[in-house]
């Protein structure tokens, strides 16, 4: 298992290497090639996980007693698929392209006392079954209330259903035992194949009879007869989960030609049930962000100009008998933090989340981690973050050795640990409580060690080699020169208070990138497509923007009432977006979603805990950063005697 998730880490590495030195149209993405398929032939239906958004614990497709084939066979498994969960394996579903099937018997199972419980769980807990025919999942169209002629797709279809017989006060479990197929297909007209643009199910829950001796496939039932062209069109009849219950699994299959050319046969999964609200609302918070932007922007170049002309002014006549605002501090501005070690640790690891954040929305805007790609966006994701590991160290040790430093390994070990290893221990802390559950969500060992062979194989290496590289360049000189004993700071105002301006600069970057969070937490934990990158890529750009002009603004009146202690408040101020992002996730369990395990509670706020320190980290190091230009530049720009 181990050798196999490294061979898949290569395969990556070398897919990249391709997409940088292969042209364009020599390029295919595995798994998203085209297939064509002739009348007759062979299409294999494979299954995936059971999933659901009341539990959010995925179980593989055979932990229920459904029908299995003769032989079941694995499919191989990219990085990404394992950490999500997916177990995609073959089933006993085969269908012959272009050739319609009625009735068709899969299987005949007798129900126990044990499988009785199994499947009324499953179908308490609303799971969903998860099919993949040529790469498409399998979708149930739902007919859209607000809009005729118009439906939305929710993936897989539900186990079963909860429901009543007439007359009856009593709630029973039946199960979906009749699966409507509906594939639909592009044609090519001169070559007369033809390739798979849809994959849909109407599932059913039927008691099916038949007369005599059960035969096995060949068995003629009541209910449903290919020879009488009775179909199965309802669940008047529903077939009911119970002990000592006899149950036949049947399918139809029916192709359907369609217009949908095979490149854009995404494009039906990926809308939205409200998509016109999603454009909306980015549209909307772009505007109102550009308008502070300027308005920021504007406020910051007249002022500063404003104080820079007066302080050279000032000089020139010789009447800066006292200096006022933040000229005062320059002999202090400069002077190291405290826990300055932390900080360079704290940087270097925000620019190695900047870094992998930056390069995986280029990969994804251009189309290279699209949904059909499974696994590959999480995959992208965690060996760029071990590479930029290169530029973590590099970040540090340049900060370190500004900071009058000497011990770069010191820096080097705790920027390659830190923030990998607090992760590590709450993601190992999560997969044994879903181990414990017995779910297909859980890592496997030999994953589990090839996580840990690119985070110590790889990365610590690639930060130490940046951290080397980093110290060996000439520190950076500071624009003035530090006083050796250090001003005190007189009393500051309320406002300036350090928790009252760190808790207020978190909120305009939160502000921006809130809406788009409403529709990647739907993407994670309602299973749903996400898809709109560009989007992403210009909110993304936003936040940069809006972490760097907040920071910078309380970073100016910070220093305009005389407190130089800015290098960790810069840092926090920005950060402190990660805290509304939490309390948000809070605010998303308590409305949108209806998780009632308390293991699925603890792993939703365990996952969101970890994406909130990520974005801490990335948001902090923005703001330092942009505080740290911004000092430099004003300080280098006045004459100082």
């Amino acid at each position: 298992m181990a050798r196999a998730s490294l061979s898949r880490g290569l395969l990556w590495i070398s897919l990249f290497a391709s997409v940088f030195f292969l042209p364009a149209r020599s390029f295919y993405l595995p798994g998203v090639a085209p297939e064509d398929f002739h009348t007759g032939d062979e299409l294999k239906v494979k299954v995936n996980k059971l999933t659901s958004t009341k539990t959010q614990l995925p179980y593989s497709f055979y932990s229920l007693p459904l029908c299995r084939p003769g032989k079941i066979v694995d499919s191989t498994e990219n990085l990404g698929e394992v950490l999500r969960g997916d177990r995609i394996e073959n089933s006993p579903y085969v269908f012959k392209m272009r050739e319609p099937q009625m009735c068709k018997i899969v299987c005949h199972t007798k129900l126990n006392d044990k499988t009785t419980k199994a499947f009324k769980e499953k179908i308490d807990d609303e799971y969903r079954v998860n099919m993949i025919l040529d790469n498409l999942p399998l979708v149930v169209p739902i007919p859209r209330l607000d809009q005729e002629n118009s439906v939305v797709y929710q993936q897989g279809f539900h186990v079963g259903l909860k429901g009543q017989y007439a007359g009856s006060k009593d709630q029973k479990h039946f199960i979906h035992n009749h699966l409507s197929f509906t594939v639909k297909y592009h044609k090519d007209v001169q070559t007369d194949s033809a390739r798979i643009v849809g994959f849909e199910v109407k599932p059913y829950s039927v008691k099916h009879e038949y007369e005599g001796e059960w035969k096995g496939e060949n068995t003629r039932l009541t209910t449903c007869d290919p020879h009488a062209k009775r179909a199965v069109t309802s669940s008047e009849t529903p077939q009911e989960v119970a002990d000592k219950q006899d149950i036949i699994f049947t399918y139809d299959v029916e192709f359907k030609e369609s217009d949908v050319k095979w490149a854009s046969r995404w494009d039906t999964y990926l809308l939205m049930a409200d998509d016109q609200i999603h454009w909306f609302s980015i549209v909307n918070s772009l505007m109102i962000v550009l308008f502070l932007s300027g308005m920021v922007a504007m406020i910051m170049l007249r002022t500063l100009y404003r104080d820079i002309s007066k302080y050279n002014q000032l000089e020139t006549q010789e009447e800066a008998q006292e200096e006022t605002g933040w000229k005062l501090v320059h002999g202090d501005v400069f002077r190291p933090p405290s826990n300055s070690d932390l900080l360079c640790v704290y940087v270097g690891t925000g620019v190695q989340f900047l870094g992998m954040l930056l390069v995986t929305m280029i990969f994804a805007v251009l189309g290279f981690l699209s949904p059909s790609n499974r696994g590959g966006l999480m995959t992208a994701m965690l060996l760029l973050f071990v590479f930029m590991g290169l530029f973590a160290g590099y970040a540090a040790t340049r900060l370190f050795k500004m900071f009058k430093g000497t011990e770069w390994k010191k820096i080097a070990l705790k920027t390659a640990f830190m923030f990998p290893a607090s992760v590590f221990v709450v993601f190992f802390i999560l997969n044994a409580l879903i181990w414990g559950e017995k779910s297909s969500g859980a890592v496997p060992f030999g994953t589990m060690f090839a996580l840990v062979f690119l985070w110590f194989g790889i990365s610590v290496p690639l930060v130490f080699v940046g951290a080397y590289l980093g110290f060996k360049k000439p520190a950076i000189e500071d624009p003035v020169k530090t006083n050796k004993i250090p001003r005190q700071i007189p009393e500051q105002a309320w406002y300036m208070n350090p928790a009252f301006s760190i808790l207020i600069g978190g909120i305009l970057p939160f502000g921006a990138v809130f809406i788009e969070l409403f529709f990647i937490l739907t993407s994670i934990w309602l299973h749903q497509f996400y898809y709109i990158f560009g989007f992403l890529f210009i909110v993304f750009a936003i936040l940069i923007v809006t972490c760097a002009e907040i920071t910078v603004v309380l970073c100016y009146f910070q220093l305009c009432s005389e407190d130089y202690l800015w290098w960790w408040r810069s840092y926090l101020t920005a950060g402190s977006s990660a805290l509304y992002l939490f309390l948000y996730a809070a605010f998303y369990f308590f409305t949108k979603l209806e998780i009632t395990k308390p293991v699925s509670g603890i792993l939703y706020f365990g996952y969101m805990l970890i994406g909130s320190y990520g974005f801490f980290v990335l948001t902090g190091t923005i703001g330092f950063y942009a505080c740290f230009w911004f000092t430099r530049l004003i300080y280098s720009s006045v004459k100082i005697d």
